[in-house]
């Protein structure tokens, strides 16, 4: 049996001091949760994917080939984008996904020269191994409506007031927009969108020019015009698998889904099976399943989901990320708001170090927690956790500081030691600005918790992601919806707890 390629994390046993000992124990308890452990990890090969349809139905065809052949398999699906894939690869969270000859040259392994047996090299040396062609060759190409008199990439340089719609990650790589404008000297400022929606801003008119994927259904249903590629700026993009030598050293269902798969989908093809998905409106999983039947004769069963399995599922997902990054951040962040109310400089390095981290874009911190702590739940609930931190420590703080002077005295007065005075007196005085703070973070947290289907955490954003890529109103709504009614529910909660909290006297 086969687990994932983490290495575990040993957290030794520490005695807490009775001050400390709250914070010291959420970190450890936090440290538990959140860090990997090959023991712990299930068996089997874990397929990725991109959260484009290509790319997932590529990732649904590798796993009904891998499970036709007896070994078990999961698929993490919709990643994000090349780099996520590329570094959960790396880090062991992702054992093959589907990628792309052009991608790997220009992006991933820009020093491996032009030919396929450069980039293998290349490859070998982190471990990763890269199959023979898929088939089709899926290219980057301009796209608009027809009905102008603009044929080529090298036309648009003479129409200036052309809107220009690029997807977010093709306006950063190398082989994307910045080689584009060198090329052909464009003039033109492109605005940065989700590829899905590009089709649909396009349609609308307030678009003039997107990026496409030569495979793309929407091509043919649009009837759009594709630009020539006049001096040959975009590579070859054969499809391929990426895939860790060290997993298919041991699992030589990989090896055999690998080589199975080389030479097996034309362009064509994979237009028909894009289209099944994105315009037929068929299931990613039903699509591969046929096809794999087709290609080795073995029936692949195809779980049935119910919308309520779907949600109920999302629910508890969404739950378990809010929940437990929220209970890390209270044990946490108490202790450093009281810290910081009683030590004037600490309380500004806190606060400052606090608010530094609440500007950190949300994605930008997902991407940057996958190589420590992998793809799922464990990096978005560190984010979540790491967001939680601001309103919860500066209510504490701010509870506490302003607290009527009368007070202060009269507790001082009775003889109570420091800590007793704390304990009995300024928290709970303090309790309804502390409790305001857990309130805004735990509403962030149901908000933001959408974000972690990007890195594979599910919740309510897994079915607005596959929504907007499939263009589908009612899967957005399957998630926005509930997004909001928790958001509502859990400030409703805690009014009604703020009800029972004592007032200050002033």
């Amino acid at each position: 049996m086969m687990g994932t390629l983490h290495v575990p994390w040993a957290i030794p046993a520490r005695r807490l001091s009775a001050r400390a000992g709250f914070g010291h124990c959420s970190l450890v308890l936090v440290a538990a949760l959140f860090v990997p452990s090959s023991a712990a990890a299930s068996p089997g090969v874990t397929v990725g994917s991109k959260k484009f349809t290509e790319s997932v139905i590529l990732g649904e065809i590798v796993t009904a080939h891998l499970r036709a052949h007896g070994r078990e398999a999961r698929h993490r699906r919709e990643l994000g984008g090349t780099r996520v894939l590329w570094n959960a690869l790396l880090g062991g969270h992702v054992h093959v996904y589907p990628e792309y000859t052009g991608t790997l040259r220009q992006e991933l392994l820009p020093d491996a020269g032009p030919a396929l047996e450069g980039l293998r090299a290349a490859a070998e040396e982190l471990g990763v191994g890269i199959s023979d062609p898929i088939g089709f060759n899926n290219t980057y190409a301009l796209g608009m409506d027809g009905g102008r008199e603009i044929w080529t990439i090298s036309d648009l340089a003479d129409h200036p007031n052309l809107v220009f719609g690029f997807s977010n990650e093709f306006l950063d790589r190398a082989d994307g927009w910045p080689a584009l404008r060198s090329t052909y000297g464009l003039p033109q400022t492109p605005r940065g969108l989700d590829h899905d929606l590009a089709y649909r801003g396009l349609e609308a008119g307030d678009i003039d020019v997107i990026d496409l994927y030569s495979t793309d259904a929407e091509i043919a249903h649009y009837q759009l015009t594709v630009l020539e590629d006049d001096r040959g700026m975009f590579p070859e993009y054969q499809a391929v698998l990426v895939y860790r030598l060290d997993v298919a050293a041991v699992a030589p269902e990989l090896l055999g889904a690998v080589a199975g798969l080389a030479g097996t989908i034309d362009e064509a093809a994979m237009i028909r099976m894009n289209s099944r998905v994105k315009l037929s409106k068929l299931s990613e999983a039903s699509v591969a399943a046929k096809f794999v039947k087709g290609l080795t004769g073995e029936v692949v069963e195809v779980e049935a989901e119910t919308r309520w399995t779907r949600f109920t599922r999302n629910t508890r997902d969404h739950l378990v990320l809010v929940a437990v990054s929220l209970g890390a951040a209270i044990l946490v962040s108490i202790p450093l708001g009281i810290v910081a109310a009683r030590r004037r400089r600490t309380g500004a390095v806190i606060l400052g170090t606090v608010g530094i981290i609440q500007t950190i874009p949300s994605l930008a911190l997902l991407v940057f927690m996958i190589p420590l702590l992998g793809i799922g739940g464990p990096p978005a609930i560190v984010a979540l956790f790491l967001y939680s931190l601001l309103p919860i420590v500066r209510n504490t703080h701010a509870g506490l500081t302003d607290l009527p002077p009368h007070i202060r005295e009269s507790a001082a007065a009775t003889g109570l030691p420091s800590g007793a005075r704390l304990r009995l007196v300024e928290l709970p005085m303090a309790s309804r600005t502390i409790l305001a703070g857990i309130k805004t973070a735990a509403v962030i947290n149901v908000g933001t918790a959408t974000l972690g289907a990007l890195i594979g955490a599910g919740g309510y954003g897994a079915p607005i992601l596959t929504g907007i890529r499939l263009d589908e109103v009612g899967l957005i709504l399957e998630g926005a919806v509930p997004a909001a009614g928790l958001a509502l529910v859990v400030q409703g909660l805690f009014e009604l707890v703020e009800r029972r909290l004592p007032r200050p006297p002033r």
